[in-house]
């Protein structure tokens, strides 16, 4: 018995080994690379995400494998949304001004909503949708009530995609909670 156990331990033993060192392979090449200031989560990408390139005659053509019908889409390399409506038509598209702290790649839903806040970077801040966070940083869609769009201050941690007031307040009437929001590279 004795040796039966000690050849079975062995057997899970390499079997444990070549998982994590799989694991390992796949997190060091699908991770992606962070711009200096800021942070990437770890995540699952959306099922049907794609690392496509984009076209680059049409840098406001909404990403393919974003997903299908009623949807926000934010692409963190891009730094623009996507409102879309249920027949799979982009309502609208405008460019954001990326937080410190960036989400994974994935499918997520608006948890969240205020109308008026402070965001963690001091500012005052309207029409707050949330939709995940990471290390303890709530990840959202906002607008500076003074309309400023600043890039983020790089030693801050913070989670505030800033959007103009326009597209705040169309984000607004979107993004409810539940709302479907796909992140995509």
């Amino acid at each position: 018995m004795v040796s039966s156990s000690a050849g079975l331990v062995a057997g899970l033993t390499a079997a444990a080994l070549a998982t994590i060192g799989y694991l390992g392979h796949q997190a060091s090449t699908g991770a992606p690379a962070a711009e200096p200031g800021r942070t990437h989560a770890s995540g699952t990408p959306a099922p049907g995400a794609s690392k496509a390139p984009r076209d680059r005659r049409r840098p406001d053509a909404l990403p393919a494998g974003s997903g299908r019908g009623e949807r926000v889409v934010y692409s963190v390399d891009a730094d623009r949304v996507w409102l879309v409506g249920p027949d799979n038509t982009v309502r609208r598209t405008f460019r954001v001004t990326p937080s410190v702290v960036d989400p994974a790649p994935g499918a997520y839903a608006v948890t969240s909503r205020s109308a008026r806040v402070t965001g963690s970077d001091g500012i005052p801040v309207e029409h707050v949708v949330r939709f995940t966070s990471v290390g303890g940083v709530a990840i959202g869609f906002s607008a500076a009530v003074d309309g400023s769009m600043a890039k983020p201050d790089p030693g801050r941690r913070t989670g505030g995609i800033r959007e103009t007031r326009a597209d705040g307040d169309a984000m607004w009437k979107f993004a409810t909670v539940g709302q479907p929001v796909v992140v995509v590279p």
